[in-house]
């Protein structure tokens, strides 16, 4: 169990001038926070504060950093409140506890759209002080450590979520070591039996290779010796879970693994660096194509390193060359250039969590929540390629990126006017795949504007909610001239202007009535059938001016027609829960009949349209969630509906006259019928009169039972 005085033993060395008092005084107070409480384990509830700040205070974070380890579970777990702790500790510790506390609250469950809004807090989070994040890892790291005490199902829960977002978190701050042994324990945890057997081949390929080893690492230190280069060399055996997703993505064996072990040469310099480069290459032969420099292109998440693959006695073995700082980074990241760090520039912070200001911020146009957490998985585990501005500027982007995600990454606006790219100086399309070392021009157009055609050759997130934002503003402006047409027509009848009304103020206060912000929330609502004009004109005129200039209603049939235009009168059958007055209508390409479960879609300008879940035009006309509506079945007593069907048959005599037969049988009226025949099959396609889902099985039951009829289905044939 880890003690206050180990705590302070490592935060002595790594910062001599650290606040020590803090951190006693913060050990005091969970203490007595924490009293009577116990670990699943049986050890006393503060061991855990102590053993997660012992991880921070390794990582050499600062005093307050570890004193909020010591407190984050105390405004969760206790009666202590925000207030207190700030009376005690001041507002910045007060803050980042609240804010470890909130994410500490998130409870992953089946239900996506809860915990996509989770993620997003998460994120924002991280984004307002990242010491919130490097004590939740932190937090999640040793829960991880002491997770046997619990049951199989939590353990589960918990190793999964850690590997598919806590541990990508840590690597894309960098955090190789963390990242490293929170997918090597979620891995134990969720496939216990295929880590254990991994483990032991590993054991037994390191123990046969342990003399070739130890001779590389002798021969590459007397070669640098030999150039006066100062430098350590030491080795890294691959983690576990890499090794498994490695060898279970490519189909490979433990033998054909050739970077499970891979050599590090630490040194003074970046000038020393490619010094040493050059001498292993004159001692072993390089592979070709297997050379990368994250020196002069770091990554992302700022490790930089040179890296490349020799042969010896036949078989590749890797080398990676980096300076000391660059070592520190590789694996502790973020926690080595934090912007809280005495002597750290803002630059360099900045530049570590770029990609997260960038993904905060590309998302803010994302409403779907479930498309949000589609999107975060994707960024996490990014595989980047780079690409030069012509002035030479670095840009980074996920492989398979292309011309149109580069212009986006540059400025919204370079995006929105891109109309096509130079790429090494030659005229390329606007989906053309970057590659890396490419330099890439935009060329731009007053005239061009993004297109739904953009969205499918995007691959980056920004690019991505940019256009879909843009389209989405185009999309509105238009249905508010469409709602303001509609508005002013039927306003006309009465004398009456829109434009009058608006400037006077009642568009907003009738909007307020309908439960919407303002005017042009109320425009988009008629033009989508939300609110009908009617119910819109009965609220912002006086009765009695609606009364005495109340237009006539034209008799029998056109007068119906009359009133769906103008969303007088629904579908008998059917409401649209909450919404009065509105027009509804069943969809012509699968006629949904009462007892089937249905689906509203609301039109522009032509009211709701009720499809059949089954139907195969719901999941294209979904796409947009905010058309979506619920609508339900009143009674259908009385209410019949036709419905199309499509019967195969094979060409027998009689067959149509029994066909029809069966129908009648069933009580069915024919309005439509019509056979086609071509040698010894055919189709006839008709439409019946049908009151329910229950009659509409009977009658699709009783035709496939009749000899001859080799299938039934609903609609036309294709």
């Amino acid at each position: 169990m880890v003690r206050l005085e180990d705590v302070l033993e490592i935060f002595e060395r790594k910062r001599p001038d650290g606040d020590v008092d803090l951190i006693r005084r913060a050990h005091v107070f969970a203490e007595h926070a924490h009293e009577g409480q116990n670990r699943k384990s049986g050890e006393p509830y503060v061991s855990h504060p102590l053993a997660v700040a012992m991880i921070l205070a390794e990582l050499g974070l600062d005093g307050v950093s570890v004193a909020v380890a010591i407190l984050h579970d105390v405004l969760e777990d206790t009666e202590v409140d925000t207030e207190r702790l700030s009376e005690a500790f001041g507002d910045e510790v007060a803050k980042l506890v609240g804010g470890v506390t909130k994410i500490g609250r998130v409870r992953f469950t089946s239900d996506l759209e809860q915990q996509a809004v989770n993620f997003r807090k998460l994120l924002v989070a991280m984004v307002d002080d990242v010491r919130v994040l490097l004590v939740k890892l932190a937090d999640r790291l040793h829960n991880m450590r002491t997770l046997a005490v619990l049951p199989q199902g939590k353990r589960q829960r918990i190793a999964r979520e850690t590997l598919e977002i806590y541990a990508p978190l840590a690597h894309r701050l960098g955090m190789a070591r963390i990242h490293g042994e929170l997918e090597d324990l979620s891995f134990k945890t969720l496939e216990p039996e295929e880590f254990a057997a991994l483990e032991a081949s590993v054991k037994g390929r390191l123990r046969a290779a342990r003399r070739l080893t130890h001779n590389i690492e002798r021969r590459i230190r007397a070669g640098v010796a030999e150039h006066s280069i100062p430098c350590t060399v030491e080795h890294r055996v691959k983690g576990l879970y890499s090794l498994h997703r490695k060898m279970s993505g490519r189909e490979l064996d433990l033998e054909q693994v050739y970077d499970l072990v891979a050599f590090r040469i630490i040194t003074d310099s970046i000038r020393s660096c490619y010094a040493v480069l050059g001498i292993i290459h004159n001692q072993w032969s390089p592979v070709p194509g297997r050379f990368k420099d994250f020196v002069a292109m770091p990554k992302p998440n700022m490790y930089q390193s040179l890296h490349t693959t020799l042969m010896e006695a036949g078989r590749p073995f890797e080398v990676q060359i980096r300076t000391e700082q660059m070592h520190g980074i590789a694996e502790e990241g973020i926690a080595v250039h934090w912007m809280y760090k005495e002597g750290a520039t803002p630059g360099e912070n900045e530049r570590a969590l770029a990609w997260l200001r960038q993904l905060v911020e590309s998302q803010r146009d994302v409403s779907d929540p479930r498309e949000f957490l589609s999107e975060l998985k994707l960024n996490l585990y990014p595989n980047e390629v780079y690409v030069f501005t012509p002035k030479g500027d670095i840009k980074a982007l996920p492989r398979g990126a292309v011309a149109l995600d580069f212009a986006y990454m540059v400025h919204t606006e370079v995006g929105h006017h891109c109309s096509g790219a130079k790429v090494n100086g030659k005229l390329a399309p606007l989906r053309q795949h970057l590659k890396n070392g490419d330099i890439v021009e935009i060329v731009t157009s007053s005239d061009a504007s993004p297109s739904r055609d953009w969205l499918q050759l995007v691959q980056t997130t920004r690019a991505r909610s940019k256009i879909r934002a843009h389209l989405n503003k185009q999309e509105r402006d238009r249905s508010v001239e469409m709602g303001r047409r509609m508005c002013e027509k039927e306003l006309r009848k009465y004398g009456a202007r829109l434009s009058r009304l608006s400037k006077d103020g009642s568009m907003d206060s009738v909007a307020s009535q309908f439960g919407l912000g303002k005017a042009d929330d109320l425009l988009v609502a008629v033009a989508f059938g939300k609110v009908s004009v009617r119910a819109l004109v009965t609220r912002l005129l006086p009765e009695e001016d609606i009364d005495r200039r109340q237009p006539k209603a034209p008799p029998g049939r056109l007068r119906r027609v009359f009133e769906r235009a103008v969303g007088w009168a629904a579908d008998a059958a059917i409401e649209v829960k909450g919404i009065d007055n509105i027009m509804v209508y069943r969809a012509r390409c699968c006629g949904p009949v009462p007892g089937e479960a249905i689906v509203g879609y609301v039109t522009r300008g032509k009211g709701v349209s009720v499809h059949a879940r089954t139907c195969g035009n719901i999941d294209r006309l979904l796409l947009d969630k905010e058309r979506r509506i619920d609508v339900v079945w009143r009674s259908s007593k009385g209410v019949v509906q036709p419905v199309k069907l499509a019967v195969a048959v094979d060409d027998r005599q009689g067959l149509l006259a029994r066909l029809t037969a069966k129908i009648a049988d069933d009580k069915t009226n024919i309005r439509h019928i019509e056979s086609k025949m071509d040698t010894s099959r055919g189709t006839i396609e008709l439409v019946v009169d049908v009151t329910d889902s229950r009659h509409l099985k009977r009658v699709l039951k009783g035709l496939r039972e009749l000899d001859g009829v080799r299938a039934v289905r609903r609609g036309r044939v294709p």
